[in-house]
């Protein structure tokens, strides 16, 4: 019988061509076979559905061919049935030149690429254009789970031939996946020459230098098997779970509170944002700034966190997160305010979502993950220099931003009252605009006060570059926390008399009237009294 794909093609035209160029007898064996090749098999329809994209031609109305590239998740063209496939089609940039050519001439033609194998298969058919309000049926049959954006139209596609192409000429390509299948094994067999040699390490480092085998007494543990110097003060910790297994997924925002040892010999934990990209499962990073005038705990991570050292903390918490469905971001990042600031850009940089990272720094010495920013980044992150006179102007920078833009700042305490308030006026909602502190700095006007506490009875003086938080451990007087920066209201209490100024990222208004977080907020006059 004639082959279908031959009757679409060899035209007369066709066979003109092939006879002036000597290979019309050699394409005759095209012509006629056992099978005509209208009807997909199970062989061409498991072809169909294992691609995530295909080419396709159609011819407008002054016979200019037009060939589009078709992608999406895998599986989207769908066998419908032995003549037929289909697909939905989404909103793109509403040219609409295959569907208008579609309306004068519904002939169309496919080529389905599979690179890793060198394989490709050519169909040829009649398009029915069909929308939901018509066929609510077929567009249901079409839609992708995983793949919720709206679906303008379908393309139902009558199968008339097709057939298989010589790979001779195809280039042999791999997806991320093929290739992650294929360096596996080299990757296992890296992890475990890493694990010997971190252990290594450990056993020499440790009797060279004893430290703490374990700390802390969490549901997680990690164990310490990286330490980079990112700059003069700033230290990289990578953490690893301590059995190899993959570590609880995070997104970027995510925090560790890790426990220290205060330099008045007391425990704590000190809060401190997961740097790496949230994508990975097998380290979490930090990177902690050494604060020679805090109260040690930065001192203690620096000193005491080494290669082999044990740790057993709390599972991440989330209190800084990206808003879902955002159209696009601006990020601002000062300092050390760069470890919350940088996830969030590999997050939206993997959504294809809009963004700008501004990062201010004293200087290039001092700018942890700046060279790989820039590098990763390009021309969507800007990078300003204090010592060479660059300033990071807020105010024209968020006046030059769409209003319906998401913000998000972490740094200094001044950087973070700037952009709220130049925010504010500016007109954007306050929902738009997300920050992190890593404490509230005293205010030059701050006051000494007075707390009474309800329960124990007692009443303790807070100083006025004290938190209520650090009197209340100074008096030995115990008190739920854990960011120690007014973002996780873990500390809250209520507040039973007195007014309050109110410092904290977290009460709502109704919240504000009667609850007090003391590890930032203060009193508004001379006294207070807490539920404590």
């Amino acid at each position: 019988m004639p082959r279908a794909f031959s009757k679409i093609s060899f035209t007369p035209s066709v066979k003109a061509a092939q006879s002036l160029y000597h290979s019309r007898e050699a394409n005759l064996g095209f012509e006629l076979a056992d099978d005509d090749r209208s009807e997909i098999t199970e062989r061409e329809a498991q072809f169909i559905e294992a691609r995530d994209s295909f080419y396709q031609a159609t011819v407008n109305q002054d016979g200019w061919p037009y060939v589009q590239h078709r992608g999406g998740p895998v599986g989207f063209l769908k066998v419908i049935d032995a003549n037929t496939i289909g697909f939905a089609d989404f909103s793109g940039n509403r040219q609409y030149l295959s569907v208008g050519n579609l309306f004068a001439n519904d002939r169309i033609s496919l080529i389905l690429m599979d690179y890793k194998e060198k394989r490709r298969l050519k169909i040829w058919g009649r398009v029915q254009i069909v929308h939901e309000r018509e066929a609510p049926d077929v567009i249901a049959k079409l839609e992708m789970p995983a793949y919720r954006a709206r679906i303008e139209r379908a393309f139902i596609i009558r199968v008339e031939a097709w057939d298989w192409n010589c790979p001779q000429h195809i280039t042999a390509r791999y997806t991320d996946a093929d290739i992650e299948q294929l360096v596996a094994p080299l990757q296992a067999q890296l992890a475990e020459l890493q694990k010997a040699q971190t252990q290594a390490q450990t056993r020499s480092q440790t009797a060279a230098n004893p430290i703490p085998k374990e700390l802390g007494q969490g549901e997680l543990s990690l164990i310490v098997s990286g330490v980079r110097q990112l700059t003069p003060r700033i230290r990289a910790i990578e953490l690893r779970d301590i059995h190899g297994q993959d570590l609880p997924a995070v997104s970027a925002g995510a925090h560790l509170a890790l426990p220290v040892i205060l330099a008045n010999g007391k425990a704590a934990v000190r809060h401190y944002s997961i740097a790496s990209n949230p994508a990975r499962r097998d380290i979490y990073e930090i990177a902690v700034l050494r604060d020679a005038q805090g109260a040690g705990g930065s001192a203690f991570v620096h000193q005491t966190y080494q290669i082999g050292t044990v740790i057993h903390c709390d599972l991440p918490k989330q209190y800084f997160s990206l808003r879902d469905g955002s159209k696009a971001a601006l990020l601002i990042a000062g300092g050390i305010g760069i470890t919350a600031i940088k996830p969030m850009a590999q997050s939206l940089k993997a959504q294809d979502t809009a963004f700008q990272l501004h990062y201010a720094a004293s200087d290039r010495q001092h700018m942890a993950y700046g060279d790989r920013l820039r590098r990763d980044l390009g021309e969507q992150v800007q990078c300003y220099f204090s010592d060479q006179g660059q300033r990071l102007d807020l105010e024209t920078l968020l006046n030059n931003t769409a209003r319906d833009t998401d913000i998000y700042v972490c740094g200094p305490t001044r950087m973070l009252e700037q952009v709220q308030n130049i925010a504010a006026r500016l007109g954007f909602a306050k929902e738009r605009v997300h920050v992190e502190a890593f404490g509230v700095a005293p205010k030059a006007n701050d006051r000494a006060f007075r707390v009474t506490l309800h329960r124990s009875q007692k009443t303790i003086e807070v100083a006025a570059d004290q938190s209520v938080l650090h009197a209340l451990d100074a008096a030995n007087i115990p008190a739920a926390s854990a960011c120690g920066t007014g973002q996780c209201g873990t500390c809250a209490v209520k507040l039973l008399a007195g007014a309050a100024d109110h410092r904290d990222q977290i009460l709502s208004e109704a919240q504000k009237e009667g609850m007090f977080c003391p590890c930032v907020s203060r009193a508004a006059d001379s006294h207070i009294t807490l539920d404590l």
